[in-house]
């Protein structure tokens, strides 16, 4: 009896985003001058504006669609599965869409509602936001910039100071936040192994006037949205975020190891799809992908049950959804490995989508949000101890 493997998840139950086939094969055909250009093919962007796939969680106030938790991540592998850096994108502008629930509606207006709006940015505060008569004056320099050269509107992470330097405050109590800056300068830096198109250039400002409407308290959480989508923490949805575009790149994978099955190695009589150790890896790796899948789908629903019962994430919600954020992110590394090394020596040539599917997972990969130090917070919350949730 003959027949095929699905990467896909079969029972799990899924709310699926509707894709738009004929953007996903726009993607894939633009997927090698993406590369080659360093930032994702005019006609990527426009199909993805057009589908509203930037703006999958931007507040419906706004444009966007405000999907559920579980949807976004399920059109980000998806996407991702048709192009790595596309999926990238894609995940980090419904990340940073996210903050616009947590904005003053004029001003969440002006940078969200125009129908091809994309923001981006680093969270992180490697800037410092000086308060000065009524305003932030903002200088700083941020990594990962990624979606800069389609982005409409670039933010940053900032940490909140007087005049003199010291620790200080937003009206709201933040002391770290994220500011949306009118322009920013790109800086040539992204010169990288993978994800190439993404075009994630370090940016930077320099003393920026920043009105106090326009920066998000990060360790505050006031929302002028409150839909249960925006209860949830920004890093968790980010954590998903990654793994799940991993996910994606893991699923394409696959399936380009399959469309090799007939490809005789050289020294051997059988093609892929007959060698045994061939068909072991894919099978292991079609198991991991289903579970990846499958134990994100699984954490998230419980979360998101737990959220419109109550209204709130607790602390073992969080922890949950970061754990499973990892685990999904470390299987689907593991699938792509085995894969790509199945493949054999057709995998290492240009042509071959499995050369920049393995690039592009190991870069994403060496994001912090999925790092094996998270897994240090999860274990001792694990076993009862004081553990700092508020990065989760």
């Amino acid at each position: 009896m003959h027949g095929t493997l699905s990467s896909r998840p079969g029972a799990v139950p899924k709310a699926r985003t509707t894709i738009d086939m004929d953007m996903l094969d726009t993607i894939r055909n633009d997927a090698a001058a993406t590369e080659a250009a360093g930032r994702l093919a005019p006609s990527t962007v426009a199909a993805l504006v057009e589908a509203g796939s930037f703006k999958l969680w931007v507040p419906e106030d706004y444009g966007g669609a405000g999907t559920s938790l579980q949807a976004g991540l399920d059109a980000i592998a998806e996407i991702a599965r048709a192009d790595g850096a596309a999926g990238w994108c894609v995940m980090i502008a419904n990340t940073t869409g996210l903050l616009a629930a947590r904005l003053d509606r004029e001003i969440a207006h002006e940078i969200f509602a125009r129908t091809d709006a994309v923001a981006g940015g680093f969270a992180a505060p490697m800037g410092v936001a000086t308060l000065r008569d009524g305003a932030a004056h903002v200088s700083g320099e941020w990594a990962w910039g990624s979606g800069s050269s389609h982005a409409t509107t670039m933010g940053g992470g900032v940490r909140i100071v007087d005049t003199d330097g010291s620790p200080a405050a937003l009206p709201d109590g933040g002391r770290v936040g994220f500011a949306f800056f009118a322009e920013v300068e790109e800086l040539d830096t992204w010169h990288v192994s993978g994800l190439q198109g993404t075009h994630s250039t370090d940016y930077r400002v320099d003393n920026a006037r920043v009105p106090l409407d326009r920066i998000v308290s990060m360790d505050r959480r006031s929302l002028v949205v409150d839909e249960p989508l925006y209860r949830f923490s920004t890093f968790g949805a980010l954590a998903l975020g990654v793994a799940m575009t991993m996910v994606g790149l893991a699923e394409r994978a696959i399936e380009e190891l399959t469309l090799l099955a007939e490809k005789i190695p050289q020294g051997s009589s059988k093609g892929l799809a007959h060698r045994a150790p061939v068909q072991a890896d894919l099978a292991r790796s079609v198991a991991a992908v289903r579970g990846a899948r499958a134990y994100v789908a699984d954490e998230v629903g419980r979360s998101w049950d737990e959220v419109v019962a109550s209204g709130r994430v607790t602390d073992e919600r969080k922890v949950a959804l970061r754990l499973a954020a990892n685990a999904a992110a470390e299987s689907a590394v593991g699938a792509v490995d085995r894969c790509y090394t199945s493949a054999g020596g057709e995998a290492v040539y240009r042509r071959s989508p499995l050369q920049r599917v393995f690039r592009d997972i190991h870069v994403a990969s060496q994001h912090a949000m999925v790092a094996a130090r998270v897994y240090e917070p999860l274990g001792r919350f694990g076993f009862g101890l004081e553990t700092d949730t508020g990065g989760l």
